[in-house]
């Protein structure tokens, strides 16, 4: 039985590019701990670091033979992790930010129950809108927003130039624009 922790990681490389997973098992038992301990510094949060370890791991398995280590192994495997934990941050930071200003929107909205109501009397007051739109149009439309087709796809599907589909998203989005108030074509441009 081959003892892989005395090959040297340039070795496991080409044997892990090669599909041994022994070779494989030795990176992950060699470098686990170092990168673990590397994002942990970072995160403080054992169940993030510990899914990021194994992401990482999956990842490095997964495309083992189309991967390029322009360092070394263990270039490759801190790079790797250090970019995991920046997405991570940045994530969080997003995360954030959108919570907060949900957060703000609720204590601003005096009664959440008022807003829900609003809203469902402006999709209906849009959808009647659609509704009334010339039936091609109507259909043209739909298939780009609520199927949400390329125009292409819709001109394929409906046997119409490209050019006729963007005139009707055009002229649909102009009538709609005309007819619905501010409000609701606000409520439209967000949500429709």
């Amino acid at each position: 039985m081959t003892d892989y922790c005395n090959f040297t990681d340039q070795e496991l490389t080409v044997l892990l590019k090669n599909g041994n997973h022994s070779a494989f098992t030795e990176i992950y038992h060699r470098y686990k701990r170092l990168l673990y301990t590397h994002a942990y510094q970072r995160l403080r949060n054992e169940q993030e670091v510990d899914d990021i370890i194994h992401e990482l791991f999956t990842t490095l398995w997964l495309k083992r033979d189309t991967l390029v280590f322009k360092t070394n192994l263990s270039g490759y495997l801190y790079t790797a992790i250090r970019n995991r934990i920046l997405d991570y941050v940045a994530h969080q930071k997003i995360e954030s930010a959108y919570i907060s200003s949900f957060a703000s929107f609720l204590k601003k909205s005096e009664d959440f129950t008022d807003f829900l109501l609003r809203e469902k009397q402006l999709e209906a007051l849009i959808d009647k809108e659609i509704a009334a739109l010339p039936p091609k149009m109507r259909e043209v439309f739909e298939l780009s927003r609520k199927e949400n087709l390329s125009h292409e796809e819709i001109a394929s599907r409906l046997g119409i130039t490209k050019k006729t589909v963007k005139s009707q998203v055009n002229n649909a989005l102009k009538t709609l624009r005309s007819k619905l108030s501010f409000t609701a074509w606000l409520f439209f441009i967000l949500f429709y």
